[in-house]
């Protein structure tokens, strides 16, 4: 069990963490959860720097669904669909471009519907 996570990045869909005992990242987006070592981090940043969106959208441009960039997994019959802002922000996330748990937040950051009566 994780005692001494600190939490580095996060946004509307998720945060990043990493516990300083057991040397892991966790990742949480929506309803993903990845657990991922320091190694694992590296090349998953890799992969998911090298999604080619124009390519996805343009191949699934004709498909009637809301996510058409796909994340393959190693899973055969599992894969993860996102649309252009989803992967944006998931992509902030991993590579800790997401504004850090510490810092102000702006009007535009918090994620509510405001009604001017």
């Amino acid at each position: 069990m994780c005692h001494q996570i600190k939490t580095i990045a996060k946004n509307i869909y998720g945060q990043l963490s990493y516990c300083q005992n057991c040397k892991m990242y966790h990742l949480t987006f929506t309803n993903i959860y990845i657990e991922l070592t320091q190694e694992e981090m590296r090349s998953f940043q890799k992969y998911v720097s090298g999604i080619e969106i124009e390519y996805w959208e343009t191949k699934y441009d004709s498909m009637p669904i809301k996510r058409k960039i796909v994340m393959n997994t190693l899973q055969t019959n599992l894969s993860l669909l996102f649309n252009r802002s989803e992967l944006t922000a998931f992509k902030e996330l991993l590579f800790q471009c997401a504004k850090k748990p510490d810092e102000s937040l702006n009007v535009l950051d918090i994620d509510y519907t405001l009604f001017l009566n």
